[in-house]
């Protein structure tokens, strides 16, 4: 399938492991020139030597709005122009909602949420120039059932369908498409995390509780991390031209509710 996407620049946040670095490798085999991003300076510079050499890198805490507008800067001046954005970040602290101060929910909110807005503002003036674009905001399956002791991002990461769904119908008319994109148990290290914290709680080996979560998902398994990144291709896609305002959940049928 031809995608359409060579010779597209894209800005994709998160990206020096897991499912940013998944989707910013599978957009580079498309033949997208890629501005990656992370706050480890080191990590994102070594995941992006090992996609290719029409990557660029940089370090940024997508928190500070001095730090993505010093990203989006640097991208323009190295490719040109953005057609294509990914907003990602890491996630905030575990813990109950009773147990947050004033401090760690605008934390939250900034690391979430403002930092979509942010970027999406930087990048809209390029897309329209070139005559469109799209963008994919990726959430988590808390944003459709909440998840035990994740207080913060469950909150949070609840609005980021709905900023989807009003980009969605303010920009169509420039030819910018937005979409949400959730995944579900996808193998990634920060999932490898939290199975060891929940088999600690449990009492039970690692694999023991792979397993137990694996038996949650209709498919039996868990995802693994290009399977997700090409959910995203596809959203970024030509073939997907008359998406928009869609959330699309690669979660093997782990979520129940229609």
């Amino acid at each position: 399938m031809d995608t359409g996407l060579q010779g597209k620049v894209a800005m994709v946040a998160g990206a020096s492991r897991g499912l940013g670095f998944a989707v910013a490798r599978a957009l580079a085999r498309e033949g997208v020139r890629v501005s990656m991003s992370s706050r480890d300076a080191a990590a994102v510079g070594a995941a992006a030597a090992s996609i290719g050499p029409d990557v660029f890198s940089i370090a940024v805490d997508v928190s500070s709005p001095d730090a993505i507008t010093a990203w989006h800067k640097a991208t323009i001046e190295r490719f040109g122009g953005i057609d294509l954005l990914y907003t990602n970040s890491g996630g905030p602290p575990a813990g109950p909602a009773m147990g947050q101060d004033d401090a760690a929910w605008q934390k939250t909110f900034e690391l979430l949420l403002l930092s979509a807005v942010r970027m999406v503002r930087l990048v809209v003036p390029s897309m329209i120039e070139r005559g469109g674009g799209a963008i994919v905001l990726p959430t988590s399956t808390a944003v459709k059932e909440p998840i035990a002791n994740l207080a913060l991002s469950t909150v949070m990461r609840a609005s980021v369908p709905a900023l989807s769904k009003v980009l969605a119908q303010e920009l169509a008319s420039k030819n910018i498409r937005v979409n949400h994109l959730i995944p579900g148990r996808i193998d990634t290290d920060r999932v490898r995390e939290f199975d060891e914290i929940n088999a600690k709680k449990a009492g039970i080996n690692v694999e023991e509780q792979r397993k137990k979560s694996s038996a949650t998902i209709a498919m039996g398994r868990y995802g693994n991390a290009d399977e997700f990144a090409a959910a995203a291709v596809f959203l970024f896609s030509g073939s997907a031209s008359y998406i928009t305002g869609a959330t699309l959940q690669v979660d093997g049928g782990m979520l129940k509710g229609i």
